[in-house]
C-alpha cells in the first residue's frame, strides 16, 4: 500500500510539502511518544504515529528515513518544525484521531509491524 492510499483512507492532512506519495511504500508502522524507543525500535521507512509535534520528531524521522510521521489528536507543529521537516524531507501528516485509532486503521489497511 502506498502512502498516498494511506493518506486518503485515513483522511490525513498534509502539513509539509507535497511529494509523489504514490512512490512511497511504507515498510511497517510504529507507535510511541518516547523518542528513544522510536530511535531504538522503529524500522527504516516505517510510518511513525505519535502525539509529539516538536522539532525532535523531525530529527528522528530523518535519522530513520521514515516514510511519514502521523501526528495525532490535532497536535500542531510550529512553523520552525514544519520548515525543518521540509528541509530534511520528512513528511508530517496530521489527524484529529487518537494514536490508538490511527494504529488500528493502519492495521486494518494491512500495514503491520516488522
Amino acid at each position: 500500500m502506498t502512502l498516498e492510499e494511506i493518506i486518503k483512507q485515513l483522511n490525513l492532512r498534509l502539513i509539509t510539502k507535497k511529494k509523489d506519495f504514490n512512490q512511497v511504500i511504507p515498510t511497517s508502522g510504529y507507535a510511541s511518544d518516547l523518542l528513544s524507543c522510536v530511535m531504538a525500535s522503529a524500522p527504516n521507512q516505517a510510518i511513525w504515529v505519535t502525539l509529539q509535534a516538536h522539532e525532535n520528531v523531525v530529527a528522528v524521522g530523518a535519522l530513520l528515513e521514515l516514510s511519514a510521521v502521523i501526528i495525532t489528536e490535532n497536535a500542531t507543529p510550529d512553523e520552525g518544525t514544519i520548515a525543518k521537516a521540509n528541509q530534511e524531507d520528512v513528511t508530517l501528516l496530521s489527524t484529529n484521531k487518537s494514536t490508538f485509532h490511527v494504529t488500528g486503521r493502519l492495521w486494518e489497511l494491512g500495514l503491520r509491524d516488522r
